[in-house]
Order: C-alpha cells, then structure tokens, then sequence
C-alpha cells in the first residue's frame, strides 16, 4: 500500500488520465489566442498606417493646390509692380503731349524726365540693358550677330550695337543686335 499511497501522495491534484491531455489543450489554444491578439494588433498597426498615408496625400495634395494658386497670383500680379513704374511715364508723356506750346529746349527736358523715370522703374524692376561697346567680346548668350563684316579689330568682337537688349533678373529678354569683326 504504500507504493500506490506514494504515488497519490505525490500528486493528489493530477488525475492520472489527465497528465498529458490539459497541457496539449491550453498549447493548442494559446498559439490560437496569441496569433488572433497578433493579428488584431496588426490590423490597428495597418488601419492607423492607411490613416497616415491618407493624410499624408490630403496635404500633398493640400500643398500642390496652394502652390498652383500662389504660381496663378505670381503670374496675374507679378507685374504689377512694373506696371506701377510705367503709369507715370505714360502721364508724362501725355502732359507732354497736351502742352500745345512748348519750345525744343522745354519738350528736350521733359523727354528727358520721363526717360528717367523708365529708367528707375527698369532699375526698381531689375531689367538691365545689354549694350555692348565696340571692341567687346561678342557673347552669343546675350548678343546676336546681325553681321560679320571686316574690321581692325580682333576677331569676333563687337563693331557695333545696332539695338540695346534686355536683361532680367540675369535672364535675357532681347538679345543686343550687334555687328562682329571678321
């Protein structure tokens, strides 16, 4: 008696049928209840990364609109600034027109005001001649050569500028008519 009361000593909780059934039953259901508790996590994991991404388009594209309305403001107003510097030239120049009685040396002084008011506007407005002086490198980026004709002068420089061109902001807006030595 003492071998099988030793035995249930042992282990008087553990049914003898039961030893290898309950372990094998809570390993099959913990692996189960762990990849459903994986798979929730996941799932919040995506849906907060799909509400992240959606966002992120949103203010893309919130950007691209707010960038097209500033380029569309740039273009419709980016001129007014120069437009400003012209009207006064245009009022003096129909001042000048309305004075019905004006001697060469008054109508010389008051061309000569307006032109400096066409200058400042072009100054204010960053619009820069380009008027080569004989002798100067001719420069195909800002020149364009009319003529090559013989001069005594180094080849390819500039005889003369038939007509001034234009800069703005360094970038070309007429090119100089110019004449080059052969």
């Amino acid at each position: 008696m003492t071998a099988t009361h030793d035995s249930a000593d042992a282990h008087p909780d553990v049914n003898p049928s039961a030893i290898g059934a309950e372990p094998a039953t809570d390993a099959a259901l913990d692996p189960v209840a762990q990849l459903q508790a994986e798979l929730a996590t996941v799932q919040a994991q995506a849906a907060e990364h799909r509400d992240q991404t959606l966002r992120a388009h949103a203010e893309m594209e919130n950007v691209r609109r707010r960038a097209q309305d500033e380029v569309s403001k740039a273009r419709k107003f980016g001129i007014e600034s120069f437009a400003e510097g012209l009207v006064p030239v245009k009022d003096s120049l129909e001042a000048a027109l309305a004075q019905t009685e004006q001697s060469a040396a008054d109508m010389r002084a008051g061309i000569e005001m307006t032109l400096k008011q066409l200058v400042a506007a072009f100054d204010r407005n960053h619009l820069k001649e380009i008027a080569p002086q004989p002798g100067e490198k001719f420069d195909p980026h800002q020149h364009q050569a009319i003529a090559t004709i013989p001069a005594q002068q180094e080849p390819n420089t500039v005889v003369q500028t038939l007509q001034k061109g234009y800069l703005i902001a360094d970038r070309v807006l007429r090119p100089a008519l110019v004449t080059v030595a052969a």
